[in-house]
C-alpha cells in the first residue's frame, strides 16, 4: 500500500508525517524506516524508528532511488513500514511526475508486504486521477 500526504511547501506535511510514524511505532510488530533529505528531524522521531539521510548516499535518479529502497528491504526481513519525507527530492522526481515511481513502489509493497507513506510538495490537483485514491491528507 502506498499512501500520499500532499500540500505545498510549508503547509505542515512533515509535522503530520512525524505524528503518524511516531504513533505507528507504538503498535508496529516489525521495523519502521524513515527516509528524509537530511537528519534535521532525528530528535523528533521515536528512537525505535530508523532514520536514513538519503542525501548522504549517491542516488543519481529515480531508478537509483528504487534500487536504494529495495536494498533497504533486502537487509531487513522485519521491515513493515517506510516513510518518505520530501519525496520529490529524495526520489529525484522534482518535476512532479510521480505516477511511474508510485506504480513501482506499489509493486514492491505488494511483493514484500510493506506500507509506504510519503509526503510530497504537490497539490492534489497536480496528481493524476489514478493517484487521488492514495491521498490520505491534502494540506
Amino acid at each position: 500500500m502506498v499512501q500520499l500526504i500532499l500540500g505545498k511547501k510549508g503547509k505542515g506535511k512533515t509535522k503530520y508525517l512525524l505524528e503518524i510514524v511516531n504513533a505507528e511505532i507504538q503498535k508496529a510488530s516489525g521495523n519502521i524506516v524513515y527516509l528524509d533529505k537530511n537528519a534535521k528531524h532525528m530528535y523528533e522521531l521515536n528512537n525505535k524508528i530508523r532514520l536514513i539521510n538519503v542525501s548522504e548516499h549517491m542516488i543519481p535518479d529515480s531508478n537509483g532511488f528504487l534500487g536504494f529502497v529495495s536494498g533497504i528491504i533486502s537487509q531487513d526481513h522485519d521491515l513493515e513500514q517506510m516513510y518518505f519525507d520530501s519525496f520529490l527530492t529524495i526520489a529525484c522526481k522534482e518535476d512532479g511526475h510521480i505516477d511511474e515511481i508510485i506504480d513501482e513502489l506499489e509493486k514492491i509493497s505488494t511483493k514484500f508486504n510493506i506500507k509506504f507513506v510519503l509526503s510530497a510538495s504537490l497539490d492534489v490537483g497536480e496528481v493524476s486521477d489514478s493517484l487521488k485514491s492514495k491521498v490520505i491528507v491534502s494540506l
